[in-house]
C-alpha cells in the first residue's frame, strides 16, 4: 500500500520524466539539418575558394597586361624617336612626354645599349645602370621582374633593335617599380575577399534557412505523431507537401492497421471469454452438486475449451503474419503431408490429388497445413470413402477444389456451416470449429472459401482460394 501512494502521490512532471528514463534509448545518425547545411556549407566553400582563385588570377593577369602595356607604349615611343648620331652613338629626335624620367629615382627609367657603346640612360637613373644580358636571337619584348636595384623591385621591358644606318644591335629597356602594381593587385585582393566572404555569408544563411523551414513540416509531423501517442489525435491530417504526404499516408495506414489488430484482439479476448465460461459453469455446476459423471463433464467439456483455445490461436497466429510478403509456402508437399495423416486416420478413405505441383500460396506452411487438414479431413470423415483434391492457378490465386463422394449440404447451409459450433451430423465427434477456423484464418490472409456441390463425384465441393506466390522470399 506504502508503494501504491508513493506512485500516485508523484507528479505529473515526475511521472513524464520516469515514463522517458523508461524509453529505450534512441539510435540516429545525427541531424539531417546540420548534415544539410554542412554539405551547402562545404560546396560553397569549394565553389568560392575555388572562383575567387580563378577570379583572382584572371584580374591580375589583367592588371599586369595593363601595366606592361604603358610601359611597351614608352619603349615604341623611344624606338620611334631614336638616331644615331655623327660620333656613332644613340640619341632621341625628341624628348618623351613623362617627367618622371628626368627626376632621379623616380623609379620609370629607360636605357638604351649596345656593344662597344656608353649606355643612353634617362636622368632618373642617375649613376646606375639596368643590366643587360646577352643579345637575344629574336626582335621580341620579353618583359620579367628583376630585383638589381637594392629595396626596388622593377618590370623591366626589353627589346633588341638594329636602328637605320647603325651596324650595332641596340638594346631598349624601360623599367618601372612593381610597387603602383603591386598596390593595385593588393587592393583588388582586398576587394575580392571581403566580397567573397559577405557573399560565402550570405549563401551559408540562405542555405540554412532553406534547411531549417525545407525540414519544418517534419517538425510538424513529428508534433502531431506525439499527440496521436497521447490520444490528442487519432490521425497525422495536416497539410503537407507532396514530398512528405506519401510518408504521412503510409503512417495512417499503419495506424489504421494497428487499430485494427488491437480491435480484433478485443473482440477474439471477448469471443474466447464467452466460449469459455459456458463450460467453466457446466464443470462448476457438476462439481457442487457432486455428479457422479463429473469425470466424464470435464473431459467432455475440458475438450470443447481446448478447441476453442485452438481456434483462437490459429487466428491470432494468422493476424500477426497478415501481409507479411515473407509468407511462403508450397503447395505440394503441403497436400501430401495432409494425404499420409487423413489416410492413416481413415483407413478406408482414398484420397487423390491432382493439379500444379509447382503452386505455391502466401500463407504460412503451419497455417496451409491447418486449413487443408481441415478440410480434406471433413471430405474424408463425412464423405462416402473417395475424396479428389485438385489444385490449380488462377487470376493471381491458386484454387483447391476439395470434393467429396457423400451426401453433400444444402444450399441454404453453406453459409451457416461456417458459423462456430454449427454441425450437420451431430452424430460424429466434434465441436463445430473446423470450418470456423478455416473461414476466418482464410479471410485473414486475403481469400475465400466457399462450399458447393460437387460435379463429378456429387458430394460436397469446398472451393479455397488463397493468393498466389511466384518465388520464395
Amino acid at each position: 500500500m506504502a508503494d501504491e501512494a508513493t506512485a500516485t502521490s508523484l507528479p505529473p512532471v515526475a511521472a513524464t520524466e520516469e515514463g522517458r528514463r523508461d524509453q529505450p534509448t534512441r539510435r540516429t545518425t545525427g541531424s539531417l539539418t546540420r548534415r544539410m547545411i554542412g554539405i551547402a556549407a562545404l560546396w560553397i566553400f569549394i565553389l568560392l575558394v575555388g572562383g575567387g582563385l580563378a577570379l583572382d588570377r584572371v584580374l591580375n593577369s589583367a592588371i599586369t597586361r595593363n601595366f606592361d602595356a604603358q610601359l611597351e607604349y614608352v619603349m615604341t615611343a623611344m624606338i620611334a624617336s631614336s638616331e644615331i648620331g655623327p660620333d656613332g652613338e644613340v640619341f632621341f629626335n625628341r624628348p618623351l612626354g613623362d617627367q618622371r624620367f628626368l627626376e632621379p629615382s623616380s623609379g620609370l627609367y629607360y636605357q638604351v645599349s649596345g656593344k662597344g657603346h656608353e649606355p643612353f640612360r634617362s636622368r632618373s637613373l642617375w649613376d646606375r645602370a639596368l643590366a643587360t644580358g646577352p643579345s637575344g636571337p629574336d626582335s621580341n619584348v620579353h618583359v620579367y621582374d628583376s630585383r638589381e636595384f637594392p629595396g626596388e623591385t622593377l618590370r623591366v621591358l626589353e627589346r633588341d633593335v638594329r636602328l637605320p644606318g647603325s651596324p650595332t644591335l641596340w638594346r631598349f629597356q624601360v623599367a618601372q617599380v612593381r610597387s603602383g602594381l603591386d598596390d593595385q593587385i593588393g587592393v583588388l585582393r582586398h576587394t575580392l575577399v571581403r566580397s567573397f566572404v559577405i557573399l560565402g555569408l550570405g549563401l551559408f544563411v540562405i542555405a540554412a534557412l532553406q534547411a531549417t523551414f525545407g525540414l519544418w513540416p517534419l517538425r510538424r509531423v513529428r508534433r502531431e505523431i506525439a499527440l496521436v501517442r497521447t490520444g490528442a489525435l487519432s490521425r497525422v491530417d495536416a497539410r503537407l507537401p507532396v514530398e512528405v504526404a506519401p510518408m504521412v499516408e503510409e503512417l495512417n495506414a499503419l495506424l489504421a492497421h494497428n487499430e485494427k489488430q488491437a480491435e480484433e484482439a478485443r473482440r477474439h479476448a471477448g469471443n474466447l471469454a464467452h466460449a469459455l465460461k459456458t463450460p467453466l459453469t457446466v464443470i462448476m455446476n457438476e462439481a457442487t452438486a457432486r455428479s457422479p459423471d463429473l469425470a466424464e463433464t470435464v473431459i467432455r467439456e475440458a475438450t470443447t475449451m481446448r478447441r476453442q483455445v485452438d481456434h483462437h490461436l490459429a487466428r491470432a497466429r494468422a493476424v500477426g503474419r497478415r501481409g507479411s510478403a515473407q509468407s511462403y509456402a508450397e503447395v505440394w508437399p503441403s497436400l501430401k503431408a495432409v494425404e499420409r495423416a487423413v489416410s492413416r486416420l481413415y483407413r478406408h478413405v482414398t484420397v487423390d490429388i491432382a493439379g500444379d505441383k509447382d503452386a505455391a500460396v502466401h500463407v504460412e506452411r503451419q497455417d496451409l497445413d491447418e486449413l487443408l487438414g481441415n478440410l480434406v479431413e471433413n471430405a474424408a470423415k463425412y464423405g462416402g470413402g473417395r475424396v479428389f483434391v485438385t489444385v490449380r492457378r488462377e487470376a493471381g490465386f491458386v484454387e483447391f477444389l476439395i470434393e467429396d463422394d457423400g451426401p453433400g449440404i444444402p444450399p441454404e447451409m453453406s453459409q451457416k456451416i461456417f458459423e462456430r459450433g454449427a454441425r450437420l451430423d451431430t452424430g460424429k465427434p466434434g465441436t463445430g470449429l473446423g470450418l470456423a477456423i478455416v473461414r476466418d484464418v482464410v479471410e485473414i490472409y486475403g481469400g475465400t472459401i466457399s462450399l458447393e456441390e460437387s460435379e463429378d463425384l456429387g458430394g460436397m465441393c469446398a472451393r479455397l482460394r488463397l493468393p498466389a506466390a511466384s518465388s520464395p522470399p
